[in-house]
């Protein structure tokens, strides 16, 4: 099954890549994120390292299980053949009300068919009261019309 856009990617094609990967996590839907990886795919994330689809689903599961209220933007940082380099952050309040928001930068490998085989995150996370909070749109997909990272001076 090939996901498009496929490597090589041009700019066009690695900024279009790192908004599904954004629609695709604000979905908040672990078993339709998974199908945007090999059945293979190698993660680290903080300090775990799933491994395959099945692994990464219930990574998912118990992430969005903690991390309530979930919102994300990415940022393409850069590109080159079948890699592509993000920077994100994401809001998200805990079972006790607490806000905070967390600050990553993400590398990735696709497969020749457009799914990504590799994944390697590194995030750092601080609190932050309920009125500092900037990702405000209703659950699901940020707005077209919503600022991104640079504009929001992140």
């Amino acid at each position: 099954m090939a996901r498009p856009p496929l490597p090589p990617f041009t700019e066009e094609t690695a900024r279009e890549k790192v908004r599904l990967a954004e629609d695709g996590w604000n979905s908040r839907d672990p078993a339709k994120v998974a199908l945007a990886y090999t059945e293979d795919t190698i993660w680290r994330n903080r300090a775990e390292f799933p491994r395959g689809r099945a692994e990464v689903e219930a990574f998912l599961t118990r992430k969005w299980a903690k991390e309530l209220d979930y919102r994300l933007i990415k940022e393409l940082w850069a590109h080159a053949g079948n890699r592509i380099a993000v920077r994100y952050a994401y809001e998200y309040h805990d079972d006790s009300g607490n806000w905070l928001r967390a600050y990553g930068n993400e590398n990735w490998e696709f497969a020749a068919d457009g799914l990504m085989h590799r994944r390697h995150a590194s995030i750092n996370e601080h609190p932050i009261r309920a009125e500092e909070r900037l990702f405000r749109w209703p659950l699901g997909r940020r707005p077209d019309d919503h600022p991104g990272l640079s504009d929001l001076g992140l």
